[in-house]
C-alpha cells in the first residue's frame, strides 16, 4: 500500500480588504506554486483584511506562504492601513494545519521552517505562536497583537519581551508577522439587528473563554457594514458546537432587545461542524455522514477505475 502524501492547509490573514488588485496579487502568488490548490477567499473592507485558504503538501504550502508574505510585504503599506481588525503585519498571521497522514508536530516544524526563512529572506520579525511557540506566554495570538502595529513600533525596539523570534528588532511597513500552527478552528461572524457596537462587545464578552464564557471561544464586538457584529474564532468545536454558541448569543442579545440578523464564515468549517448543528436542531441525535446520499455517491466515484 502507497503511504499516504501528508497534507496541511494554510489559511493566512492579509491586511488588505479593500483594494481588489493586491488581494488578487497575493491569491496569484499562491497560486502559482505547484502542488497547491487554492480553496476559499474571504475580504471584508470594514476588517480591511482578507483570508485565503489553500491546502497542500508540506514543501507547496511552505512556498506559498512565503510568496504570498513576499508579495503582500511589497503591496501593503501598515502606516496607511485602517481596518476594524486588531493586526501587526501586511501579511498578519500565518497558520498551518495538519490534515491528512500530518500530525501537530508536524505543523510545529513547518511553522518554524517559515518564521526563520521570512525572516531571513524578506527580513520581516516574526512571531511565533499556538503550538509553534517556542516562549509559553507566545502560545495566544491576542498577546502577540497586543496594541496592534502602532503599539509594537516601539516595543518591537525596546521591550525584550516583545522581541522577535527571528529577524530583525524594528518594524518596516509591511510590520511583523506571527507564524503558528494549530487544529482547526471555526471562524465565524454573527450580526445583530443593531448598530449599537457596545451591544455586541457586551455579547462578546459574555461568550468568550477569557471572560468566564464557553470554552474555546475568542471574540470581539465590532461595527461591521453598519452592523453590530460578534467577530468570532472557535478553537474547540466539538466540546462547544456552534449551535451552543449561536443559543446563547441569541439568549444574550435577547437581554438588550435585539436580534440575529444573520452569520457568516471566514473560511472554511469540517463536515463534522455541519452534522453537529443539524443534529442539534433537528435532535437527530444518531445522524454521522453515513446518513448522507452524498457519502456514499463519492465512495461510489473513488471505487469507479480511471478511464
Amino acid at each position: 500500500m502507497t503511504e499516504a502524501t501528508p497534507l496541511f492547509e494554510c489559511v493566512p490573514n492579509f491586511s488588505e480588504g479593500r483594494r481588489a488588485e493586491v488581494v488578487q496579487a497575493i491569491w496569484n502568488a499562491i497560486a502559482a506554486v505547484p502542488g497547491v490548490r487554492v480553496l476559499n477567499l474571504h475580504m471584508d473592507a470594514d476588517h480591511n483584511r482578507s483570508v485565503i485558504t489553500f491546502i497542500g503538501t508540506p514543501e507547496a504550502v511552505e512556498e506559498a506562504a512565503l510568496q504570498a508574505a513576499k508579495t503582500a510585504a511589497a503591496l501593503i503599506d501598515l502606516r496607511q492601513h485602517q481596518g476594524e481588525h486588531p493586526r501587526i503585519g501586511a501579511t498578519d498571521v500565518i497558520p498551518f494545519i495538519p490534515l491528512e497522514a500530518a500530525t501537530l508536530d508536524d505543523a510545529v516544524h513547518l511553522a518554524r521552517r517559515v518564521a526563520r526563512r521570512l525572516a531571513e529572506e524578506v527580513g520581516i520579525p516574526t512571531y511565533l505562536y499556538g503550538a509553534a511557540a517556542q516562549r509559553p506566554e507566545r502560545r495566544r495570538l491576542a498577546d502577540i497583537r497586543r496594541g496592534g502595529y502602532e503599539a509594537l513600533v516601539d516595543a518591537i525596539q525596546h521591550d525584550p519581551a516583545r522581541a522577535p523570534d527571528f529577524g530583525p528588532a524594528a518594524l518596516g511597513p509591511a510590520g511583523a508577522t506571527a507564524v503558528g500552527a494549530r487544529d482547526f478552528l471555526i471562524a465565524w461572524n454573527v450580526f445583530l439587528t443593531t448598530s449599537d457596537v457596545s451591544i455586541a462587545q457586551r455579547i462578546a464578552r459574555a461568550v468568550r473563554h477569557s471572560s468566564g464564557g464557553l470554552r474555546g471561544v475568542q471574540a470581539l464586538g465590532m461595527l461591521v457594514d453598519g452592523r453590530a457584529q460578534v467577530s468570532m474564532n472557535l478553537t474547540d468545536f466539538r466540546h462547544t458546537p456552534l449551535p451552543r454558541v449561536m443559543e446563547m448569543i441569541r439568549r444574550e442579545a435577547a437581554r438588550y432587545g435585539v436580534l440575529v440578523e444573520r452569520s457568516e464564515l471566514v473560511g472554511l468549517l469540517p463536515l463534522d461542524a455541519v452534522l453537529d448543528t443539524a443534529a442539534w436542531y433537528l435532535q437527530l441525535d444518531t445522524l454521522t455522514a453515513e446518513d448522507l446520499i452524498e457519502t456514499h455517491v463519492w465512495r461510489y466515484r473513488c471505487a469507479l477505475p480511471e478511464g
